[in-house]
């Protein structure tokens, strides 16, 4: 079990993007460039978002937490990106519905539990109204990356190291 991976080169502020694929593609390429996943990571997210939509409809500020099949993942990870204008993304169990999301958590695990284990754990964040506001308005990455790590408990996401 790796290490999970959470820094501010993986928060991605200001994104402008005008349709879900580059959303999923820009934030999926970062990953690719810091060979946190593979190349085929990009066209799996792609893909699995098509047919499972992750967008969540949570007050005040939509979310999307897309991810896919933990063997297209190099190195556990987390991605944030906070777009300059919402997407609509399908709604999650319900993709004859749209959401316009503000907010991205794209999810590279690479162990089926640790993914389930970090879902439950973010849809929790996605309770606090007040949260979302703070991660789509804050600036300074080393804030929000702080921010997660008190909502998220990490160490049940990873082996016997914390990050």
């Amino acid at each position: 079990m790796s290490e999970l991976f959470f820094d501010e080169s993986v928060i991605l502020l200001g994104l402008e993007c005008s349709a879900k694929e580059e959303v999923l593609t820009t934030m999926g390429q970062n990953l690719v460039n810091k060979n946190l996943v593979k190349e085929s990571f990009i066209d799996a997210i792609i893909a699995r978002e098509i047919e499972f939509a992750t967008g969540l409809p949570t007050a005040g500020i939509s979310v999307a937490i897309p991810h896919t099949d933990v063997h297209h993942v190099n190195r556990k990870t987390i991605s944030m990106g906070v777009l300059n204008e919402t997407v609509d993304f399908g709604v999650m169990g319900d993709d004859s519905e749209t959401t316009p999301v503000k907010l991205v958590f794209m999810l590279a695990m690479d162990e089926t539990h640790s993914q389930l284990s970090l879902l439950q754990q973010l849809m929790q964040v996605f309770q606090s109204e007040e949260t979302l506001q703070y991660l789509v308005t804050e600036k300074d990455k080393t804030t929000i990356k702080q921010i997660i790590k008190t909502k998220i408990v990490f160490e049940s996401l990873e082996g016997d190291e914390k990050k």
